[in-house]
């Protein structure tokens, strides 16, 4: 706009007020995406003193039904040692059977834990859960919506464990939940970088017996006070080299990082992501809104936590990442509706489409593929889109009353 305008006007700080102006856009400012590096720098966690005193834990949903009926791994995992447990489980457990099994697998082997680091599973919100916890003497550190990095530890280990169920089903076919315990036993014994040892090293404080070491593992006999000092110096050796490691993964990530900070009482955007019934070849709505609001900060949780004061009906936690959130730029002009986007739990939104525009059939090498062109609500007709027919007549049928389908059997 700036190089448009200078060749018809000038006026003293011309550059500055066209950049406020177009700034201030409240449209500009739902629609446009960021160029700049995330928000907030990384805040890494406490290093635990002692073995299982912290732990982390998230669950792995949408595996296969196993033949014991099973479809979800719980996976708990020790933020010192990195020793983990992987509990086969059904996602439709009951909240008591989840506490009899927290009990027997983790609470039976390593005591009682300090704290307990997990994401905003309905299963760890639920009032049970948290009476459970704090009946055991637990605090639980939850994350904020839909920041996963908070617990980084549990989606790392998540990823490590699928990848090797992966290969376990590929090589040796069968069920995931036959090779669960050979994979646990594979990753405890799998030297971890930011530890300078393996997890059951870190853990019983000498490496496993296995046919790698047959030769370097002999009977020696340790007691007493030997066995305390080599203890407590192999964990000093552990801690030291996670505070390395955490100061290293710091600096590194706070060169992509900018800071940010909001002040309570100031507006702020909050980032969505658009969504629809209908799978459109594998894309997105590209022409959605980015952003919704604005709304105002009511308290700082932290150091880069927000929580906001959101509408009643959008039903969805109210403390938020600041990597969530873009700064409002107010204008007297700016006309905010009160009724915007229904926003669903998982910070999406869905798009109704309200007319048939059009059909052709494409044509491929095997078949033929029925296509409608969609006019969505609250988008103009140059931003309809081709669906599949089938699926849009199994999600709104009530659209295919127009001329278009008027010699068809509905």
């Amino acid at each position: 706009m700036y190089n448009d305008l200078r060749k018809f006007y000038w006026w003293p700080g011309m550059k500055r007020d066209i950049s406020e102006f177009v700034m201030r856009c409240l449209i500009c400012q739902q629609v446009k995406a960021e160029h700049q590096v995330p928000s907030g720098l990384l805040q890494p966690v406490v290093v635990p003193e002692w073995k299982w005193d912290r732990i982390t834990m998230d669950f792995i949903t949408g595996l296969p039904m196993t033949l014991k009926s099973k479809d979800v791994v719980w996976v708990v995992v020790d933020r010192l040692t990195k020793s983990a447990h992987f509990i086969p489980m059904r996602v439709d457990y009951s909240l008591a059977k989840l506490a009899e099994l927290y009990i027997a697998e983790v609470a039976r082997l390593h005591g009682v834990p300090v704290s307990i680091i997990l994401d905003r599973d309905p299963r760890f919100t639920s009032r049970f859960w948290k009476k459970l916890q704090e009946a055991l003497g637990t605090r639980l550190n939850f994350s904020t919506a839909f920041h996963p990095q908070t617990d980084g530890q549990s989606e790392r280990v998540i990823q490590v464990l699928e990848d090797m169920l992966r290969c376990c089903v590929l090589e040796f076919e069968g069920s995931w939940e036959r090779y669960l315990p050979l994979v646990e036993f594979a990753y405890k014994n799998s030297y971890q970088s930011s530890i300078r040892m393996a997890p059951y090293e870190a853990l019983y404080g000498r490496k496993c017996r296995t046919p790698l070491y047959w030769t370097e593992l002999n009977e020696k006999q340790i007691h007493g006070v030997d066995l305390v000092k080599e203890t407590e110096e192999k964990v000093k050796v552990i801690r030291d080299s996670l505070k390395a490691a955490s100061d290293q993964q710091k600096s590194y990530a706070d060169l992509k990082r900018k800071e940010i900070e909001f002040k309570v009482g100031e507006k702020v955007f909050l980032k969505v992501s658009s969504w629809k019934k209908i799978l459109r070849f594998g894309r997105k709505g590209k022409l959605s809104p980015r952003f919704i609001g604005p709304y105002e900060i009511t308290d700082r949780i932290g150091s880069v936590a927000y929580r906001l004061a959101l509408p009643v009906d959008l039903k969805i936690h109210n403390v938020f990442h600041v990597s969530m959130l873009r700064r409002y730029r107010s204008d007297p002009s700016h006309v905010i509706p009160l009724a915007e986007i229904e926003i669903r739990p998982d910070m999406s939104y869905e798009e109704e489409p309200i007319k048939i525009l059009a059909r052709e059939v494409k044509q491929l090498r095997n078949k033929d593929i029925a296509l409608v062109k969609v006019l969505w609500q609250k988008h103009g007709i140059e931003e309809a889109t081709w669906e599949q027919e089938e699926a849009m007549r199994e999600q709104y049928s009530n659209l295919f009353t127009s001329k278009i389908f008027g010699g068809e059997n509905l």
